[in-house]
């Protein structure tokens, strides 16, 4: 009914991009798993790109960290990209060791760390940006630390940024061969809630998604107006920085292989403010105050639960 009554963002279109697992079972795909495009004038781009930065946010995620760069850099290689891995790790327990590994991957691997201090910030969203304005390259994508994201779905990613087909694109669980390993029934109400509440700011089908990819020209029409709280950061760019286009690339999202989820009662907050702040910039002020109204009342419901 919400997504009823809130007007869906015009100006952005979307696209679903196939599973490249699917091109066994289909062999009308192309090799390379998508289909084949025609760069146009408004991409501003002849040829692909094959340079990429890829930015992973930390917090005591050591356990991981040696898997996800070994199993990133084979999938990079072999879809001829050339890439960097850049660790932005809030400081924890797991600090010492999280810098120690990539010390020692940094032997073999394009790898680099940024530690933060506390007195430097916390939290998520403000390490991804602080990740983007260090990256190298023009390219940009984001994704989890705890294996959740698969690296090797890394290239297919970030193909319609780095083609020009997109301004912004989104792993996504739910399109075509897309989905999640092994969740409660519960878990998956609560997501398909929170992504029917962004789905009018963002067109895409999995706005919450931490595995995204964008450009740096992108980020900057963002400038002085990206909000970096919570968890949602790949939903924040996509309003805040106008993106005009955004492809949905399908994944399979996961367990969680080592090390504890963030996610909190608190994050569940944020995420709710978070989308009171979206529309309001986004959409007429009715529309706004009616999501207020829902997002104030979830809120008192979680107090009166958890606090």
């Amino acid at each position: 009914v919400l997504c009823q009554l809130l007007p869906r963002r015009q100006q952005t279109s979307r696209r679903a991009l196939p599973n490249p697992r699917d091109q066994k079972k289909n062999k009308s795909l192309p090799t390379d798993g998508f289909p084949k495009i025609s760069v146009g004038p408004a991409s501003g781009m002849a040829t692909a790109r094959k340079e990429l930065s890829v930015i992973v946010p930390t917090y005591n995620e050591y356990e991981n960290i040696r898997e996800l760069c070994t199993r990133l850099f084979k999938a990079t290689k072999e879809a001829g990209l050339t890439t960097e891995l850049l660790v932005v790790d809030d400081e924890s327990k797991g600090t010492i060791a999280t810098n120690a590994i990539v010390e020692e991957l940094q032997k073999s691997y394009p790898i680099r760390i940024y530690i933060r201090s506390k007195a430097e910030g916390r939290g998520l969203s403000s390490a991804v940006l602080l990740g983007f304005s260090k990256a190298k390259y023009e390219t940009l994508l984001c994704m989890d630390a705890d294996l959740q994201h698969e690296p090797e779905s890394v290239p297919s990613v970030a193909k319609p940024v780095l083609t020009g087909e997109a301004e912004f694109s989104v792993g996504s669980r739910n399109v075509p061969g897309g989905g999640v390993a092994a969740w409660a029934l519960h878990r998956k109400i609560i997501s398909a809630g929170a992504t029917a509440l962004a789905y009018p700011l963002s067109g895409s089908t999995d706005p919450m998604s931490g595995f995204f990819c964008t450009t740096k020209t992108v980020l900057k029409r963002g400038e002085g107006r990206i909000n970096p709280i919570g968890f949602k950061i790949g939903l924040e760019l996509m309003v805040r920085c106008e993106c005009k286009s955004v492809a949905d690339v399908p994944i399979t999202f996961q367990d969680r292989v080592a090390g504890e989820s963030k996610l909190s009662t608190k994050q569940n907050v944020l995420y709710l403010m978070q989308l009171a702040g979206l529309y309001l910039d986004r959409h007429p002020l009715g529309s706004a105050l009616l999501l207020a109204l829902v997002a104030l009342l979830c809120i008192l419901i979680l107090r009166l639960l958890f606090f």
